[in-house]
């Protein structure tokens, strides 16, 4: 009996969670929406544009590039299953620049399967939605264009901070999680950074830490 209940807690408690969940990621899709609807209104200008590319070229010099990493499972074709549902989830013709967890990362992290019926389905798209709203800037920003040590902030409020590895890897990281790989352009409004771990605040964090312990 006891072994029943464990394995009905490894497909991600779904009937608990997915009220709790499903309510974050109606949240995050609110918050996204705002954006999205600011950014539709208030586009930038090709002049601005080129001022901005001026300004991150002068200053180059004080902001070292990244070593170039490439990913082993994922490819600008596919960003693994999960990677791809976030994807989908963007609206086209708006610039976002995306922190991807890796294939590894959604499953060592936040324990996601493929879904086995409509109910796990319904969960995992809740928890896709919600990394999706800590993950997405809306900006482009290539690796190197990445602001160190300076906060960004995610379409639901996140604030994200970059910097790059002092090592042989040269690994751009942000907020403790460092790339697998770095410039993946999707269509011509995304770009995408591949994650080997998965940005989110405290709360949800603590959430997933908890569930995993009972």
């Amino acid at each position: 009996m006891v072994a029943t209940r464990k394995r009905r807690r490894l497909f991600l408690h779904r009937p608990r969670r997915l009220h709790v969940v499903a309510a974050a990621g109606a949240f995050a899709a609110t918050l996204l929406f705002l954006a999205l609807v600011l950014l539709s209104t208030s586009p930038s200008s090709p002049q601005d544009s080129n001022i901005t590319r001026q300004q991150r070229s002068s200053s180059s010099s004080s902001h070292p590039a990244p070593a170039e990493n490439h990913c082993i499972n994922t490819t600008a074709a596919s960003l693994g299953e999960f990677g791809d549902m976030m994807m989908s989830m963007l609206p086209n013709n708006l610039a976002f620049t995306v922190f991807v967890p890796s294939p590894d990362s959604f499953r060592r992290v936040l324990g996601l399967r493929r879904p086995n019926d409509d109910g796990d389905d319904a969960a995992t798209y809740a928890v896709v939605s919600r990394v999706l709203g800590f993950s997405a800037v809306p900006r482009h920003l290539r690796a190197a264009d990445v602001p160190l040590h300076r906060n960004l902030e995610s379409v639901s409020g996140l604030r994200i901070s970059g910097w790059i590895r002092d090592d042989a890897d040269g690994a751009l990281v942000v907020n403790g999680v460092p790339s697998e790989c770095v410039d993946i352009v999707k269509g011509e409004d995304i770009i995408v950074h591949v994650m080997g771990g998965v940005l989110m605040d405290a709360e949800f964090e603590r959430s997933f830490s908890s569930e995993f312990e009972n």
